[in-house]
């Protein structure tokens, strides 16, 4: 994809859009316009959109230029004017909410999720409803890569991230039970934040395992995911910088054996340039009880998974895919002393994770097996995020290298519980330094 030195409207980051906007040098009307005609260039071979409605997201954006005209001073909002994409598994009360299914298809809800809402605080314009896997779950939908069409772009917030990678929006909102912000985030290029688990309030958004689920944050620069992240969690970016270079611990993790060239490069490659711009870079490997969540992490996940999905499973069992109906089954047939074993096994696995990373700014580690598989049957490998999600650990991909078939390969930097605007400060940093892999 050819850059341009002056970049249009629809390529703005959120950060410069609102800057912009709240300085009267763009309407939010005319960013919106830039974004629908980039979608309706686009969208037939990226289909990312589930539900899309020109006209509302116009009259919305006329709504945010009125209230700036009005009050005659800058931005009500931190996002005021700013276009959103929404997955289509937040209650939405002016858009439709199908998660994915047919069983949902058109359902209609008189609420907004919790994190609509805020958006919609912030000034936000949403855009519309990116497609998700079915019911946020392992089983594919219509998107594609936005950089190659043959190739998955990851799930379950397929539609979230391949929308901002390909200019369409600047923010969208995902979720993440096993790798559903990080992973997709990884295969199409874009920065994919998934917060400490319960920082971004989670009513209104569809339920699939109480224990794992987060709300995630996709955008194109570590600056607009840290602003997305304040607005949601009612506060102002913090904006840290690093004061000195940081303390990054090269974990290689368990799955290191399993992990395509492509991904090993990328971690290696980037340890080695941080380590030259002034890093602390020293081998980190994980202790025993964490490693050994990757099972527990899934077992976890069919067990609550099986009972949020009772009705559906239990009244339109036909309209479910096999992969799912499967995975629901096993779900059931966990015992409950397993699960048991399972939480308490990720309860341990927190307390020694905490005093490991206590010696770390953050840990670097994977993305992701690789670049994104060839063909849409699948969406990739969960094992490389899942372990960390069951950890309620904040992680950041910064989309920094290029794997051999021309696709984005992230890095992952991991931090330590609550300690989100300390990571951000280390993935500003490190991404300064690493650059974006659309430069290389």
């Amino acid at each position: 994809m050819q850059r341009r030195n002056e970049p249009q409207l629809n390529e703005l980051s959120a950060t410069e859009a609102a800057r912009k906007i709240a300085a009267r040098e763009i309407t939010s009307e005319a960013l919106v316009r830039a974004c629908l005609d980039r979608i309706k260039q686009r969208e037939p071979a990226v289909k990312a959109w589930h539900y899309l409605d020109p006209d509302l997201a116009i009259k919305q954006a006329k709504a945010r230029d009125a209230d700036l005209t009005a009050a005659r001073s800058n931005a009500r909002g931190l996002l005021h004017g700013v276009p959103v994409g929404i997955k289509d598994i937040f209650a939405t009360y002016d858009m439709p909410t199908g998660m994915g299914s047919p069983i949902h298809e058109g359902n209609k809800t008189l609420y907004d999720a919790s994190c609509v809402a805020l958006m919609r605080r912030a000034g936000a314009v949403i855009m519309g409803k990116t497609v998700t896997t079915e019911f946020a779950a392992v089983h594919p939908n219509k998107t594609t890569n936005p950089h190659n069409p043959a190739h998955t772009p990851g799930g379950s917030s397929s539609g979230s991230a391949a929308g901002v990678a390909d200019y369409m929006i600047p923010i969208a909102l995902g979720t993440q039970t096993a790798g559903s912000t990080i992973r997709p985030a990884t295969f199409c290029g874009d920065v994919g934040y998934k917060p400490s688990y319960g920082l971004i309030n989670r009513a209104g958004a569809m339920s699939e395992s109480e224990t794992l689920d987060t709300i995630g944050i996709i955008t194109r620069t570590v600056e607009d995911a840290e602003l997305a992240g304040a607005v949601l969690t009612a506060r102002t970016p913090a904006n840290l910088k690093q004061a000195a270079p940081p303390r990054i611990g090269l974990c290689r993790t368990h799955l290191w054996r399993d992990t395509d060239p492509a991904s090993v490069e990328a971690v290696e490659d980037a340890a080695s340039r941080l380590a030259q711009a002034g890093a602390k870079v020293t081998e980190a490997k994980l202790p025993e009880e964490v490693s050994k969540l990757s099972d527990s992490h899934w077992r976890v996940l069919a067990y609550e998974f099986a009972r949020a999905l009772a009705w559906e499973y239990d009244h339109h069992r036909e309209k479910l895919s096999e992969r799912l109906a499967g995975q629901l089954k096993q779900g059931l047939e966990t015992p409950l002393a397993q699960y048991g074993a399972d939480l308490q096994a990720a309860i341990v696995a927190r307390q020694v994770f905490a005093k490991f990373i206590g010696d770390y700014d953050a840990l670097l580690a994977p993305s992701a097996k690789g670049e994104a598989p060839a063909g849409l049957g699948l969406t990739g490998d969960y094992r490389w995020q899942g372990f960390w999600t069951f950890l309620h650990a904040p992680c950041i991909t910064l989309p920094t290298h290029k794997g051999p078939n021309g696709l984005p390969v992230g890095t992952l930097l991991v931090g330590s519980m609550y300690g989100d605007d300390k990571l951000f400060a280390v993935a500003r940093w490190a991404f300064e330094r690493l650059g974006n892999w659309r430069q290389s």
